[in-house]
């Protein structure tokens, strides 16, 4: 819902294409009512598809239950619009978690492309001026930072890159192996641990950075899906910055090629030729665990109800969906807390900065998040409002791989957008989803606008239908779209990469974050302490649970 001084702004009409995925085979005849599998996989996502992929390799019997009618989960590609042929990396867009060790270990043919420039941010007072890191010389983002009133900071720069970099190098290496316990991560990680985990993050870019635009795009990586404060005392941003600056142990963010589909169709492949059954249009309605195993139930797409039993069952869905199954009270909904717009243009946008776009929007393109920005965008999304001024963050794929757009798009120089915006939460939609979200997406647009030399709007390619090419999903969208309870693209706040105090480090569940409460039941899904992002890193932790490490 929004306040009532909350004025509602015209629809730009975003087409909400139906999801044009590949579909997959039905319910097949080797899991009939009756069938036993070793294990049964509750929800075909990446990491459900990851953690088969490797059971089915170790001669596991493995059944793969998708509710939807394609595998893949948030993690997809999708042709959205009628007529244009860009495959779209709907939902999730980069891939930093994901080990290198899992791609090696199941031998998956995955390109990840690196993005020479890091970022940019144009000043929100000054839009001809603008902060553009680049991510092979430290001179020219020195530079940069100089332009743009920043040049007190760029040691403060340069040395918290080092740090960030070394804490990437001390804590990404832990997630392919058990849980480090708690003290011997504090032990690891020296002053990180008073500055990220004891005391929250705000504190830290404060001392360390003067300029409010270098606070606000160090602030930004700590408040992707989560709805928090840089004060916030239960510290669920400093535990978001945390991951979203340790991946592949140096915190590069990079493009797979192919767009996200390829991920999950390497994924398909090598669940398939390890033997892993893989059905689609199957609704898990219960899952019921017994000392001798666990019966699973499930509805197919036409409404028959069937049953199997499994020595294990691994949820791929979110803690709150299994609660459901175990016919437990469910924890409470967690809260997603982002707009996801994607559009396609016919050109890149003219900027007000002499920047040339092609630099400028290959990296993260930052729109009005500056730290006293997104301090007021918080407090306004708390009070019931969405954002004034929303603050944004927007991907061009194709500029690092033009393979997601067909032949005659590319040579025409049309170009994909993905933009992620900031604090704006479920609530906000829940009494009026449709309205919130034409209000949401207008706000989004004006806050892009500002920082143009030209409106996006007037660079948008067109569908067969002659609709603006612009797609926008709500945390509720999401919801309803790919299961995701309260649109929250972690399944719930991240969780600190090691073992809790009091957890019992010799259960192999535990040991390796994806314990339920239940011996023969296990989390495989972003939902397990080392969740969150396209990683695999779930589905290979409950894989190597199952199998002794």
């Amino acid at each position: 819902m929004t306040a009532p001084d909350c004025s509602a702004a015209p629809d730009p009409r975003p087409t909400e294409g139906p999801d044009q995925g590949r579909r997959l085979a039905r319910a097949r005849p080797e899991a009939p009512t009756g069938s036993r599998y070793d294990v049964v996989v509750v929800g075909g996502g990446h990491n459900g598809l990851t953690a088969a992929a490797y059971l089915a390799r170790a001669g596991r019997s493995v059944l793969v239950l998708e509710a939807r009618d394609h595998l893949g989960g948030a993690t997809g590609s999708a042709r959205v619009f009628p007529g244009v042929d860009a495959n779209l990396s709907r939902y999730s867009y980069l891939v930093s978690l994901m080990p290198e060790a899992v791609r090696r270990e199941l031998g998956l043919r995955l390109e990840l492309r690196r993005r020479r420039w890091s970022s940019y941010t144009p000043l929100p007072d000054d839009p001809s001026r603008g902060l553009l890191v680049d991510a092979a010389d430290s001179a020219s983002t020195a530079r940069s930072l100089e332009r743009v009133g920043a040049g007190a900071d760029a040691a403060a720069w340069e040395a918290f890159s080092s740090r960030t970099g070394a804490l990437a190098g001390t804590v990404f290496p832990t997630v392919t192996g058990p849980l480090p316990t708690a003290a011997e991560m504090r032990r690891s990680l020296g002053a990180w641990w008073e500055d990220l985990v004891e005391r929250p993050l705000g504190e830290l870019v404060e001392r360390t950075f003067t300029s409010d635009v270098v606070r606000g795009v160090v602030l930004t990586d700590a408040l992707i899906g989560t709805f928090a404060s840089a004060h916030d005392a239960g510290l669920a941003q400093n535990r978001c910055f945390l991951y979203h600056v340790v991946g592949g142990g140096t915190g590069d963010w990079d493009v797979p090629v192919g767009g996200m589909g390829a991920v999950v169709r390497e994924l398909e492949r090598v669940c398939r030729e390890g033997g892993a059954e893989l059905v689609v249009g199957a609704r898990a309605t219960a899952v019921d665990p017994g000392a001798d195993g666990v019966d699973v139930h499930w509805a197919d797409d036409g409404g028959r109800t069937r049953s199997v039993r499994a020595q294990h069952v691994l949820a791929g869905c979110a803690p709150h969906e299994l609660d459901r199954l175990l016919g437990r009270t469910p924890r409470p909904l967690p809260e997603g807390s982002q707009l996801k717009v994607n559009m396609v243009l016919d050109r890149l946008p003219r900027l007000r900065d002499a920047v040339d776009p092609a630099h400028a929007f290959a990296g993260t393109f930052h729109v009005n998040e500056g730290y006293a920005q997104l301090g007021t965008a918080h407090r306004e999304a708390a009070a019931g409002c969405i954002p004034s001024v929303p603050p944004l963050e927007i991907y061009c794929h194709s500029l690092t791989d033009g393979s997601i757009l067909g032949p005659a798009d590319r040579a025409a120089g049309r170009h994909t957008l993905t933009l992620f915006g900031l604090h704006i939460p479920a609530r906000l939609f829940r009494q009026d989803p449709d309205g919130a979200r034409a209000e949401a997406v207008a706000a989004t647009l004006r806050s892009l606008d500002a920082v143009l030399a030209e409106p996006v709007e007037e660079c948008l390619a067109t569908d067969a239908d002659g609709r603006p090419c612009l797609e926008a999903r709500t945390p509720v969208d999401l919801e309803g779209d790919v299961g995701l309870p309260g649109g929250h693209i972690f399944h719930g706040d991240l969780q600190w990469p090691w073992l809790a105090a009091d957890a019992d480090p010799q259960d192999p569940a535990t040991r390796w974050g994806v314990a339920t409460g239940h011996p023969r039941v296990l989390l495989c899904g972003a939902g397990a302490v080392r969740g969150g992002g396209v990683s695999g890193i779930p589905g290979r932790s409950a894989a190597m649970a199952l199998l002794g490490d």
